[in-house]
């Protein structure tokens, strides 16, 4: 914990569809009271809407609930907001870039700090429980 709160946590994917929401899961289940995650897309086009069924599915299977989970867009207000700005890409970090000023910027980096989380859109149910897999794994580094 930091300064007697949570460390906050904003993971970043493409639509807020698959791979960041699941990440925001698994970290705030992981972390317990030290961690407070959230998540958000670059584009807008699943803001409002539910995760992908597969995800939802595959991730229920390892004890992740993803059912309340509702896109947002990446905004401002977030990246202020978090302490980290975790993207699950290299093409999602540039974007991030692009939306922070001097001090966000700062606190942007990859969730698997040296290599991309593969985007499991449009992929079979093998793709996604490799996902899940991944970002189980990533966590590790951000858990007290």
């Amino acid at each position: 914990m930091r300064g007697g709160r949570a460390r906050r946590i904003l993971t970043v994917c493409l639509g807020n569809h698959c791979r960041s929401p699941l990440a925001a899961v698994v970290l705030d289940r992981l972390g317990g009271a030290t961690i407070e995650a959230r998540s958000a897309g670059i584009r807008d086009r699943w803001a409002g809407r539910p995760a992908h069924s597969t995800m939802v599915t595959v991730a229920a299977l390892r004890g992740y609930d993803l059912s309340a989970h509702r896109g947002a867009q990446v905004s401002g207000d977030l990246l202020e907001w978090a302490d980290v700005v975790l993207a699950m890409d290299g093409t999602i970090l540039a974007a991030l870039r692009d939306l922070s000023d001097e001090r966000t910027g700062a606190k942007l980096g990859l969730y698997l700090e040296d290599r991309d989380v593969p985007d499991p859109w449009g992929r079979d149910d093998a793709a996604f429980v490799a996902v899940v897999t991944l970002i189980e794994d990533g966590a590790a580094r951000f858990l007290p």
